[in-house]
C-alpha cells in the first residue's frame, strides 16, 4: 500500500504521497473524473542521512495532491447555488438597490450584493444560526457578519471562547478560521429595515436545512434572537434536509432557553444588534456565558 497522508495545503486539503510510483498508484485508484493539481517537492536529509554512504537512496520526491472532501465540495456546491438565488423580489430589489446607493465610507468598495453562504467548521458541531446579513455589512464584504457592529461584538466572543483564532472580521480575505463551529442565517438577503417576511423565512430556509444535513456532526444551535429561533424549530421539526410546522406547545424564546429535540440543542441568545448591545441588554459577560455553554454542550454530544 503506498504511504499517503491527509494534510493542509494553506487553506485546503491536500493528500501527502511519497514518491512518484505511489503517485501512479493514487492516480490509478483514485483519481478517475477529476482533475487534481499537483505540487512537488524534494525532502532534505536529516543528519542520520546525511552521514549515510549512498544518502541518494533516501532522498525522494514528495507529492501534494490538492483534493476536496465530500463534505467540503457539497457545501461549496452548496453556496454557488445559494448565490445565484433570486427567489425573493423584494430582497433582491433592496440588495441591489443598497449596492448602488452605498454609504460615504464606503464609497470606493465593490458590494457583494448576493445572498451569503454560510461559512465556517465543515466538522463543526455547534451552528450560529443569525437573522439576516447587514445591509452594508455581510451584503457588502459577502460574509455574514463581516463589516458591521454585530459582527464585531460576536466574533470578539467567538475569539474569546476558542470558537475563533481572531476577534476580528473586516473582510472574506482576512484570515478568519472558525474552530467546531459554523455560522448561517436563517434568511441569506439583506432586508429592508432589518426585517425579513415570514414568507421570505419559509423561501429561504431550505437552502439551511440543506446545509443542515451537510454538516452531519453539528448538533447545537445557537439561535440569535427570536426570528432565528422560530426558524431553527421548523428546521429540527421536519425530516433531515426538510422544513417543518414548530412542534406543539411551540418553546418559547429567551436568553438562555434551552431546547432539545432528537439529534438537535436549541439555545436562545439575544442578537448582538447594537440596539442591544449598547442598551446593555446583551453584555459581553452574558454573550461570553452562553457561547461556553454551547461549546460544554457540543462537548458533551460527542
Amino acid at each position: 500500500m503506498w504511504r499517503s497522508r491527509l494534510v493542509r495545503w494553506g487553506r485546503r486539503t491536500a493528500i501527502f504521497i511519497r514518491g512518484p510510483r505511489a503517485l501512479r498508484w493514487f492516480h490509478r485508484g483514485v483519481v478517475t473524473e477529476r482533475k487534481h493539481e499537483h505540487h512537488r517537492c524534494d525532502r532534505q536529509l536529516d543528519q542520520g542521512e546525511q552521514h549515510d554512504q549512498k544518502p541518494q537512496r533516501h532522498r525522494h520526491r514528495c507529492y501534494y495532491c490538492l483534493v476536496a472532501t465530500r463534505r467540503g465540495s457539497e457545501l461549496a456546491t452548496l453556496a454557488e447555488e445559494v448565490s445565484r438565488c433570486r427567489r425573493c423580489p423584494r430582497l433582491v430589489a433592496w440588495r441591489e438597490q443598497v449596492a448602488c446607493e452605498r454609504r460615504a465610507a464606503f464609497a470606493n468598495e465593490q458590494y457583494w450584493a448576493r445572498p451569503l453562504p454560510g461559512f465556517g467548521d465543515p466538522r463543526a458541531r455547534a451552528l450560529i444560526l443569525g437573522l439576516a446579513p447587514a445591509a452594508h455589512g455581510g451584503n457588502r464584504t459577502g460574509r455574514i457578519f463581516t463589516g458591521d457592529r454585530s459582527g464585531d461584538f460576536l466574533f470578539a466572543a467567538l475569539a474569546r471562547c476558542g470558537f475563533a483564532n481572531q476577534p476580528t472580521s473586516r473582510h472574506r480575505d482576512d484570515g478568519l478560521e472558525l474552530r467546531d463551529m459554523w455560522i448561517t442565517a436563517a434568511v441569506r438577503c439583506a432586508p429592508p429595515a432589518n426585517r425579513p417576511t415570514p414568507a421570505e423565512r419559509d423561501m429561504c430556509l431550505p437552502w439551511t436545512a440543506r446545509e443542515l444535513t451537510l454538516l452531519t456532526n453539528a448538533r447545537v444551535l445557537l439561535c440569535l434572537g427570536v426570528f432565528a429561533w422560530d426558524a431553527a424549530l421548523r428546521l429540527i421539526a421536519g425530516a433531515p434536509g426538510k422544513v417543518a410546522v414548530p412542534p406543539r406547545p411551540r418553546p418559547r424564546f429567551a436568553h438562555g432557553a434551552q431546547f432539545s429535540r432528537e439529534r438537535y440543542t436549541l439555545v436562545g441568545c439575544y442578537h448582538p444588534s447594537q440596539q442591544n448591545t449598547f442598551t446593555g441588554r446583551l453584555t459581553e459577560a452574558m454573550l461570553d456565558q452562553i457561547l461556553l455553554r454551547v461549546r460544554d454542550l457540543a462537548e458533551r454530544s460527542r
